[in-house]
């Protein structure tokens, strides 16, 4: 029984498309100048975008920064018309408003972020009132509120609390899934009505454990995606977090591949090696597809839901078409994506070209 279960374990845990050679060019564009900002308004690192169901687009941005350059509130919320239009700032001044991380757009066009800096995740509704917190930051009157710790052991997680969280997805019964994040290292689980459910995984690099859970995206299955970055692949749940299988993407580097910032990489393990994925993004049905992006080189992969990468698109760099750190994706559709890039400060508009 037990050699069974290892081996189920083994088969589990084996990359599915792990050797995706050759892979096709996506041929794309990115649209000059789309976002329309006022004059006295700028991007710091472009973080989080999301499109609702008008169009418009929402961009979570390290801007507006006030304070020291550690420990800065640096958090600002912004939308825009379809037409990359400047419509208004969501949020001015919130209190969980300390380091941005990511924005998401709900089935009934309420607007989430997830705060890493404050460790807060804050529901706004269309008209941009808060309508939901989860989480809580540390008081500034506390004489041990500082820069969270990584302690080994870790210390082991609290719930309704989160510590250095990344993003937020939603099934079809209105569950909210956080992933939480650069110190817990889980996914947690409120129902509709913001009631706590559970949270599962733990650090490690075995099924169901997380090396940096980043960003997280929810199927119209009701399968979970994890961005599991530090561990180099994409971990697929249930609804009851089961482990179901994993994704790992092996394209091929091309010998003059750069990094946008910083040293080539010299193993293919971690954050900044290719094909750690640091985004998830899944199209609307009926017809899904899932788009990834990683560090270095810099690039964004189309991946059909059991894994298989169907193409790749871009390189690091800072010109039109090229990326810095693509922190966050929006896909509306299949040949449309919106990228929010850390090192260039800014979110490109990409049309891509169908295949034919």
């Amino acid at each position: 029984m037990r050699r069974a279960a290892l081996a189920l374990s083994l088969f589990l845990a084996t990359p599915l498309f792990a050797q995706q050679s050759p892979v096709p060019t996506i041929r794309y564009h990115s649209v000059p100048d789309f976002l329309k900002l006022p004059a006295d308004l700028y991007l710091g690192e472009a973080v989080g975008v999301a499109v609702n169901s008008k169009g418009h687009i929402f961009v979570f941005s390290r801007g507006n920064t006030t304070g020291p350059a550690y420990g800065a509130a640096a958090a600002q919320l912004l939308e825009f018309a379809p037409d990359g239009k400047f419509l208004r700032e969501i949020g001015h001044n919130l209190y969980a408003w300390s380091f941005a991380h990511s924005v998401r757009v709900d089935k009934g066009d309420n607007i989430w972020v997830a705060d890493k800096g404050s460790d807060m995740v804050i529901k706004f509704n269309p008209q941009g009132r808060v309508t939901m917190v989860f989480g809580r930051k540390q008081e500034a009157s506390d004489e041990g509120t500082e820069p969270l710790r990584h302690p080994k052991p870790p210390l082991p997680p609290v719930d309704g609390m989160f510590r250095q969280v990344t993003d937020m997805a939603w099934d079809s019964a209105g569950n909210t899934y956080i992933s939480d994040g650069y110190v817990n290292s889980r996914v947690a689980k409120a129902d509709k009505n913001g009631v706590w459910l559970k949270s599962w995984g733990e650090p490690g690099d075995q099924p169901g454990q997380f090396n940096t859970p980043h960003n997280i995206g929810v199927d119209a299955q009701d399968n979970i995606y994890v961005a599991d970055r530090g561990n180099r692949r994409i971990q697929v749940f249930d609804t009851e977090g089961k482990f179901l299988r994993q994704i790992t993407i092996d394209v091929p580097v091309s010998a003059d591949a750069r990094p946008a910032i910083g040293s080539r990489p010299t193993q293919n393990t971690g954050t900044m090696s290719p094909g750690a994925p640091w985004t998830i993004c899944i199209t609307p049905p009926p017809n899904q597809v899932l788009f990834t992006s990683d560090a270095y080189p810099g690039r964004i992969y189309k991946l059909s839901l059991d894994g298989k990468v169907l193409g790749v698109l871009g390189q690091a760099g800072k010109q039109p078409g090229e990326f810095g750190w693509v922190h966050e994706i929006a896909c509306p559709s299949e040949n449309e994506l919106y990228v929010a890039e850390i090192l260039n400060w800014r979110v490109q508009k990409l049309v891509l070209e169908p295949a034919h």
